[in-house]
């Protein structure tokens, strides 16, 4: 809930700022300072007292009324004045007037686009698992009458529409299409955020999720089981290798059926490559000894090693 109510916070902070004018100001003080000015001249040179606070009373009162009517609005700002309480324009940006007392600005619209961050915390979803879901929302107001004469305070009002909508989502959801559909939950978002926010002048332009954290005994049960399936896919794969050497043996077999002459010379090479290795042990069975004359072939061997020079 702290969370929560900081976000909140940040959502209300700008919306009632009072705007300082360095312009008003300075023409405020040059009527100021030329009213007393004039007034200490025209003292000198013994023009009446009366005259002298009528001239001074009058450039100080233009002044004093520049003060308040002269307002200056930023390039991305416009402000909705109202008149007796009424809904008079939008003004800006730069330079504009307003009647004092008669004329009041209510607001300042910022037509940037803005960033709203978002959250819902231990929000069950459709499988009945509590998830923390944080996200962003970008939104621009595009009608500053409505955002000023519709809603109370739009900032406010965008930011618990966006949570609600998250709420919403995640309850309609099961864990497994959080995880993984993250770009449709972000379209389903900013669908319904917009429909809730366009009476309000508001148009939502786009979505994002930025975490989504599950419990912690859960997630240890995902990564077993993550780590059983991949055991399992690899004992898949060796099951089909087993079985494609296995096929390739079977069919390298079929060159040595009912040709003894290519079954010893490919044991006399096999047992060639065996015995060049120095201290080799070759263990060969009996049966192979007594078909394929292997004894007497590893006696040639053994011979041919010995009288080759070192």
């Amino acid at each position: 809930m702290n969370k929560n109510a900081n976000l909140l916070n940040n959502a209300n902070r700008g919306a009632g700022q009072v705007h300082a004018n360095p312009v008003a100001i300075t023409l405020f003080f040059l009527f100021l300072l030329a009213a007393t000015i004039g007034a200490i001249v025209m003292g000198s040179r013994g023009v009446r007292a009366e005259v002298v606070i009528v001239y001074f009373f009058a450039l100080f009162l233009i002044g004093f009324y520049l003060l308040f009517a002269v307002k200056v609005a930023s390039q991305w700002k416009k402000a909705v004045v109202l008149r007796l309480g009424k809904f008079h324009g939008l003004f800006g940006p730069g330079l504009f007037w307003v009647i004092p007392v008669i004329d009041g600005i209510s607001n300042w619209i910022d037509h940037r686009v803005m960033v709203t961050p978002f959250s819902a915390e231990k929000t069950l979803t459709k499988d009945t698992v509590p998830v923390d879901v944080d996200a962003v929302l970008f939104w621009v107001v595009w009608d500053g009458q409505k955002a000023a004469l519709e809603v109370a305070d739009y900032r406010v009002a965008i930011a618990w529409a966006a949570q609600t909508a998250l709420r919403e989502i995640i309850g309609q959801m099961s864990l497994a299409d959080i995880l993984v559909g993250r770009a449709k939950m972000d379209a389903d978002l900013q669908k319904i955020i917009d429909e809730r926010t366009t009476p309000w002048g508001v148009t939502v332009q786009s979505v994002e999720i930025r975490d989504v954290v599950i419990p912690q005994d859960l997630e240890d049960a995902m990564s077993r089981q993550a780590q059983a399936e991949r055991e399992r896919q690899a004992r898949v794969i060796l099951g089909e290798s087993e079985k494609q050497i296995a096929d390739s043996f079977a069919e390298a077999s079929k060159a040595y059926h009912n040709n003894p002459t290519a079954l010893h010379l490919r044991a006399m090479n096999m047992l060639f490559e065996g015995l060049k290795e120095k201290g080799a042990l070759v263990i060969v069975p009996s049966s192979a000894v007594d078909t394929m004359n292997l004894g007497g072939l590893s006696g040639m061997v053994a011979l041919a090693e010995r009288e080759t020079p070192k």
